[in-house]
């Protein structure tokens, strides 16, 4: 084997070679998903397998920086814009400007060849970030350096946009009531109206079934006659049909007491 195919065997090259065409596939799921909700599962994708990279290249400190500010706090604005847009909106497809398709994807084409031509021309052996560590006596020391010295104002600045932006979704999310918010005294007559006119009792829900074997919200409690108290459980675990049957639990729970009951006779 050659040194050439020797010195390419490296767990970073083995590690962007894995990662680096998932990102692409992700990447295009970011722009060619039709649903909110998948382009950002795609954009976390494409943030955690870079991270990945950063930890290939000796950088820890970007490597943690990516996953907890990029992944975790930068995509919650994402999850923001899917809070305001809704997840089950649909989006029009007339085209507003004539020929706009087909200059986008022409655009797209020479965009991707240029990326191809530029990035195939610069490929070369991974060299890491120790050049760059040694310079300032860590990673952690040279971003350092960087961001609190040379691009401080541009730092501050970034961090008052992202501020000004979370401002920004809170109050275009907030949305003025039509009617005025009850109090605990309209709560009350509201409860002894449904009670007098429906029967609704007043009182708050049922707990949910506690027995020897079985302690779970999905079990119906049962009243005093051992019937099922339907409102003692969730009506969606009602329409999912993941209650528990509490009659076969009742049956179980006796069985079991019997059971010792039996052993404590025969001790004694």
């Amino acid at each position: 084997m050659s040194p050439a195919v020797i010195a390419m065997v490296t767990g970073t090259e083995i590690t962007f070679w894995v990662c680096a065409p998932l990102m692409v596939v992700l990447a295009f799921g970011v722009i060619l998903s039709r649903k909110p909700v998948h382009s950002a599962v795609s954009m976390a994708g494409v943030m955690v397998l870079l991270a990945v990279l950063f930890a290939s290249l000796d950088a820890p400190f970007l490597f943690v920086v990516q996953i907890i500010v990029y992944t975790g706090a930068i995509l919650m604005l994402f999850l923001f814009v899917l809070m305001l847009v809704g997840v089950d909106s649909v989006d029009s497809f007339v085209d507003t400007l004539k020929g706009q398709r087909p200059l986008a994807v022409l655009a797209a084409v020479g965009l991707f060849a240029l990326l191809v031509f530029a990035v195939g021309g610069q490929i070369q052996s991974a060299v890491g970030v120790d050049s760059a560590n040694e310079a300032y006596g860590g990673n952690v020391e040279g971003l350092a350096f960087l961001i609190f010295g040379r691009y401080v104002f541009v730092f501050e600045l970034t961090s008052a946009l992202l501020i000004t932006a979370a401002v920004g979704a809170m109050i275009l999310a907030h949305v003025q009531r039509l009617t005025k918010r009850p109090g605990q005294k309209e709560l009350a007559e509201r409860r002894i109206k449904e009670y007098t006119e429906d029967g609704t009792h007043p009182g708050p829900l049922p707990n949910s079934g506690v027995f020897a074997t079985t302690n779970s919200i999905a079990t119906p409690a049962l009243l005093p006659d051992g019937s099922i108290a339907e409102s003692s459980v969730s009506p969606t675990l009602s329409s999912r049909g993941t209650i528990v049957d509490a009659v076969e639990a009742r049956e179980i729970t006796t069985k079991n007491f019997e059971a010792i009951e039996d052993v404590r006779e025969d001790e004694e």
